[in-house]
């Protein structure tokens, strides 16, 4: 193999979603075998089984530590653990004012008012702080946050990555109603287990109720492509919807076997066309409320207002595997099941229609070991801003390791016996002391452990665009908390939260891709952290920002008689959950009694660089 051609091997794998480990590279540039895994008939299933994310997660017994009073959850006995083993301590627990802004952004995706603020403060009850975590998690703010986390790896879109013309027959002019139902499903916390069936096969669960079909515009979204009869383009539809669901629920790169045995897994093209065959089976529908197809090709402003996009039984059918991905070159049948490593011997075919409720069974069962491991980890990762395996949507061999195995292991098997409870595991998580700590940095502590891995503090992180965009919505009193229908977001008019805008493939949005939302067409399991000119020269120049500092000196200057330095006093209040310090007192003044150049007044100016500042991008 030419040096060439093992870059073209890399550069294929990272197109079908894979996420390489720095050792594969090294063996595939350096001339090594291509394979990490023998080929499907000579791989060692035992010996694969054994590997840590294949083997069913065991509760752990609490780690005994030196400093048992700074425990506060379960979890901070693991982090305490490793902290005393590295000769580290924890750094001491946040202010108040600090931990309310940082706890309402993590949990909302809001800031705190400052009235909500001066009453956690001035609130001496002992529990002041696990009741705030309550509020938070009742706040109906809660289910927007966490869609605004899974929409993403739900590769949530509402067009296609192509237009003929003027023809929207194949766009997705209801899809937020799929936004509403997750929202809704975070909010009366739906427990993870009936999440994922609902996702693949409410149509096929009793439980579901006529609401619940929306759910199935997780795979009912998904990309469209011209000339869908034939069979290299419906190939490349199933690819999708394999590599999602995959990826999102189990954490593994199955779409890197559509056209071999995968190179670092124990995943074979029989379990790749196994699960393509289950999607092969379906077909993507529009349906009103009263159950009725809607028939032909409408166009998306002519859609009925109650369609929903989701996915009914089609005609079930095996597929042969196409060998070397080339479907005009047909080997075995490959018959509809799971993944072969995560099942005791040989799959079960599946055996009801399509089989998508079967898979979904396989997938949000107790005996699959990656699925509670894989949402404790992105949740971690939610409050934590580094999930505790790095490769959030990749737990097999070319991914990361755990940082702290056995933790994640006890947080995925009480997961799993609280009931499958996202808002019990959110709240043990935020009523730790491990997430009460400072942010300060330490000397001698980044000296020891300079990527924090130990967590003896808590990582400084910089808001998501929603986030952000909300906040500065929130600070300036025009929040529209409404939902319904998505509006595109470069409309002035639209002063909703961000979550609830229109989302492309065609086209991404440009604030969107200025500040790191991901590419909507595929399957997102985390998001860069840029830092360029066009972000804050946004900030400097666009209509947005600028209707926003007025709005904003309008909100802290409405009371004449009140001084500037006051009116200072509110403004980092609402924008920072803080007052100013003297020096930022003494050069906001100064520069306020500066005579106005233009049309913008000094206050204006003054509000668009509160606005723009570092600290209401960040949070500690």
């Amino acid at each position: 193999m030419t040096f060439g051609h093992r870059f073209d091997l890399l550069r294929r794998t990272a197109l079908l979603g894979a996420a390489v480990s720095l050792s594969a590279i090294g063996a595939v540039l350096a001339g090594q075998p291509e394979t990490a895994v023998p080929p499907g008939n000579a791989i060692d299933w035992h010996k694969e089984r054994q590997f840590w994310s294949f083997k069913v997660p065991q509760a752990q017994p609490k780690p005994a530590v030196k400093n048992a009073k700074w425990a506060r959850q379960p979890v901070d006995y693991f982090i305490l653990a490793r902290l005393e083993r590295k000769k580290l301590s924890p750094s001491p627990e946040a202010e108040r004012r600090t931990l309310i802004r940082r706890l309402t952004l993590d949990l909302t995706g809001l800031p705190a008012t400052p009235e909500e603020a001066a009453a956690f403060v001035a609130d001496k009850r002992a529990d002041a702080y696990e009741q705030l975590v309550e509020r938070l998690l009742a706040s109906p703010r809660f289910g927007e946050r966490m869609a605004s986390v899974w929409l993403p790896l739900a590769r949530y879109a509402e067009d296609q990555a192509h237009q003929v013309g003027a023809d929207s027959t194949m766009f997705y002019a209801n899809a937020f109603r799929y936004r509403e139902w997750v929202m809704g499903a975070f909010n009366r916390d739906l427990p993870y287990d009936q999440f994922i069936r609902f996702q693949l096969a409410a149509d096929k669960f009793p439980a579901a109720k006529q609401e619940d079909l929306a759910a199935l515009g997780f795979l009912g979204l998904g990309p469209k492509y011209y000339n869908r009869g034939r069979i290299e383009v419906m190939a490349d539809e199933w690819e999708d919807r394999v590599d999602t669901v995959t990826r999102a629920t189990l954490g593994l790169t199955v779409a890197c076997a559509r056209c071999h045995d995968h190179k670092f897994e124990p995943i074979t093209q029989r379990d790749y066309y196994a699960l393509a065959g289950v999607f092969a089976s379906v077909k993507m529908v529009n349906k009103t409320a009263d159950g009725k197809a809607v028939e032909g090709k409408v166009q998306a402003d002519k859609m009925p207002a109650d369609a929903v996009h989701m996915v009914e039984e089609g005609t079930a059918q095996n597929l042969s595997i196409f060998l070397r991905g080339n479907p005009e070159l047909k080997g075995a049948v490959a018959e509809r099941s799971f993944l072969k490593v995560l099942s005791t011997g040989e799959p079960k075919p599946f055996a009801d229609g399509s089989g998508r409720r079967e898979l979904a069974e396989a997938i949000a069962s107790r005996d699959n070991p990656l699925t509670a491991r894989v949402l404790v980890n992105r949740v971690w990762g939610v409050l934590f801003s580094k999930p505790l395996v790095a490769t959030a949507s990749n737990f097999g061999h070319s991914g990361m390791m755990p940082t702290h195995p056995e933790l994640l292991d006890d947080l995925a098997v009480r997961f799993m016996s609280g009931g499958w409870s996202v808002k019990s595991l959110v709240r043990e998580l935020a009523l730790s002391a491990t997430y009460r700590q400072s942010s300060r940095e330490d000397v001698k502590k980044s000296a020891a452990d300079v990527a924090n891995e130990s967590l003896w503090r808590v990582n400084r992180r910089r808001l998501s665009i929603e986030q952000w965009r909300d906040s500065v919505l929130a600070v300036t009193g025009e929040l529209d908390l409404s939902g319904g229908k998505s509006l595109e977001l470069d409309d002035a008019k639209n002063l909703r939260r961000t979550v609830h805008a229109r989302v492309s493939r065609l086209k991404l949005n440009d604030l969107l891709m200025q500040f790191d939302y991901p590419d909507a067409n595929v399957h997102a399991e985390k998001r860069s952290a840029t830092t360029t000119p066009t972000q804050k020269l946004f900030m400097l120049n666009s209509p947005f920002m600028l209707e926003r500092a007025k709005a904003l000196a309008e909100r802290v200057t409405t009371d004449a008689s009140e001084s500037d330095a006051a009116s200072m006093q509110r403004a980092y209040q609402l924008l920072y959950g803080r007052n100013p310090e003297s020096a930022e007192t003494a050069a906001a003044l100064a520069f306020l009694r500066k005579p106005a150049t233009g049309e913008v007044t000094r206050w204006q100016q003054y509000a668009q660089a509160l606005l723009m500042a570092n600290e209401m991008l960040y949070v500690d």
